[in-house]
C-alpha cells in the first residue's frame, strides 16, 4: 500500500521560534505515535529549511522546498538550486502552483523545465495542477489536467512520472474556504491516473495523487476515503502544529480501516 502523503505548505509563513516551536511539538507527537500509513512532510520558507532540517534529527518526517530555480549555478541573484536543496536534505520540491503560475507568470513549459532538472537530481517534483472556477463552469477541468501533464510527457517521456507527485489543486479553492466536493475529486484523481496508466500501466498504479484546495480535520473524511486520493497538499490548516497533528492522527486511524 502507498503511504498516505500529508505536506505542510507554509507558503510566506513563519520566524525562527515558529520552527522550533513546530517541530518540537511534531517530535513530540511521534515520539509517542508511530505513523504505519502515512507519511508526513513541511514546507517551510527557503530561509528556514536549513534550520527545519537540524531541529528534524531524522525524525519520522520529510522536508519539502516550496520552488527551485532551473539552474544549478551562477549569476541568477535571488534563485535557489536543486543541489542546494540537496545539499540540506530536502526530499519534495513543490512546482506548477496555481500561485507560481499566476503572480510570477511560470508557463507549463518553464514547469517542465523544473521537473527535469528535479529528476535529474534525485529528488521528488510535486507537481500541481489545475483548473480555475471559469475553466471548471467551462467543464475544462480534465482538458486542463491533461495539459499540464502532457508537456512532461511531450519533453521527458512516461518514466518522468516514476517515483513522482501530482497534486490536483483546483485553483478556486486553494485558500479560499471552499473545498471541492470529495466525489468530483475523485473523479479527477482517477482520470488522472487513468491518463497515465495509457501510457505506462505500472507507473500509474504506484503514482501517489494529492488533493489540496482548503483541507482541514473536520472535512477531509469523505476525501482520504477516495480510492485515487493518496494524500493532501495543505496550506491553510497546516499552519499550526496542533491543526497539522489532528489531520495526520485522523488520517492514520481512517487508513488503519481501509
Amino acid at each position: 500500500m502507498k503511504p498516505f502523503l500529508i505536506i505542510g505548505n507554509w507558503k510566506l509563513n513563519g520566524n525562527v521560534l515558529f520552527v522550533k516551536n513546530y517541530i518540537n511539538k511534531i517530535k513530540n507527537f511521534l515520539e509517542k505515535t508511530k505513523l504505519n500509513f502515512c507519511e508526513i512532510s513541511i514546507a517551510p520558507a527557503y530561509t528556514y529549511l536549513y534550520l527545519s532540517n537540524i531541529c528534524l534529527n531524522n525524525i519520522q518526517m520529510n522536508l519539502t522546498a516550496q520552488n527551485v530555480d532551473i539552474n544549478l549555478y551562477g549569476s541568477f541573484t535571488g534563485e535557489i538550486s536543486i543541489k542546494m536543496l540537496k545539499d540540506i536534505g530536502i526530499k519534495y520540491v513543490i512546482i506548477g502552483h496555481s500561485e507560481r503560475r499566476i503572480f510570477h507568470k511560470e508557463t507549463n513549459e518553464y514547469i517542465s523545465k523544473k521537473f527535469n532538472i528535479i529528476k535529474s537530481n534525485g529528488l521528488i517534483p510535486i507537481l500541481c495542477i489545475g483548473e480555475t472556477e471559469l475553466q471548471k463552469n467551462m467543464n475544462q477541468t480534465k482538458d486542463i489536467c491533461a495539459e499540464q501533464i502532457d508537456i512532461i510527457l511531450k519533453t521527458q517521456g512516461i518514466e518522468a512520472f516514476d517515483n513522482t507527485v501530482i497534486a490536483y489543486e483546483p485553483i478556486w479553492a486553494i485558500g479560499s474556504g471552499k473545498s471541492a466536493n470529495p466525489i468530483e475529486v475523485q473523479n479527477i484523481h482517477k482520470f488522472i491516473r487513468k491518463y497515465i496508466s495509457q501510457k505506462n500501466l505500472k507507473i500509474s498504479k504506484n503514482l501517489i495523487i494529492q488533493y489540496g484546495g482548503s483541507i482541514n480535520k473536520n472535512n477531509m473524511d469523505i476525501f482520504i476515503k477516495q480510492k485515487d486520493i493518496n494524500g493532501f497538499l495543505i496550506g491553510k490548516a497546516s499552519l499550526t502544529a496542533e491543526n497539522f497533528i489532528s489531520i495526520v492522527k485522523k488520517a492514520e486511524k481512517i487508513m488503519s480501516f481501509l
